[in-house]
């Protein structure tokens, strides 16, 4: 059940309910009655705050160990492009960094048209 899952994820971060409480800006008795499944209805709000503290995403916090929801399935696209940028010896933080330049290039692309680093070449 979801109340369960939350306080075993709780646990294994190393959270109090205290803390979690003070973290999430949501009132002690709250969560307290979230992991008893007193409170079986959160909202997405309240969920995503939780989620965010625990650092899971929303699937894995509303897994109850369900094997079927418990991974997000990636398109298989995005999969093998980030296998192939981590074979090439790229690092996480390498790609974030790029995160930036691709932005730059995306938004030039929509101010020019879409002709960003193409050559004009007129017959």
């Amino acid at each position: 059940m979801l109340g369960e899952n939350i306080a075993k994820i709780r646990k294994q971060r190393g959270y109090s309910l205290t803390e979690l409480a003070d973290l999430t800006n949501i009132s002690k008795s709250y969560l307290s009655n979230m992991e008893r499944n007193l409170n079986k209805n959160p909202s997405l709000q309240i969920m995503s705050k939780i989620a965010t503290v625990l650092d899971v995403d929303l699937i894995t916090l509303l897994n109850s160990g369900n094997p079927d929801v418990s991974h997000v399935y990636l398109e298989k696209e995005w999969v093998d492009f980030v296998r192939e940028l981590k074979e090439s010896g790229l690092e996480v933080d390498q790609i974030r960094q790029y995160k930036t330049l691709i932005e730059f290039i995306k938004w030039t692309n929509e101010q020019t048209g879409g002709h960003y680093g193409q050559s004009n070449q007129s017959s």
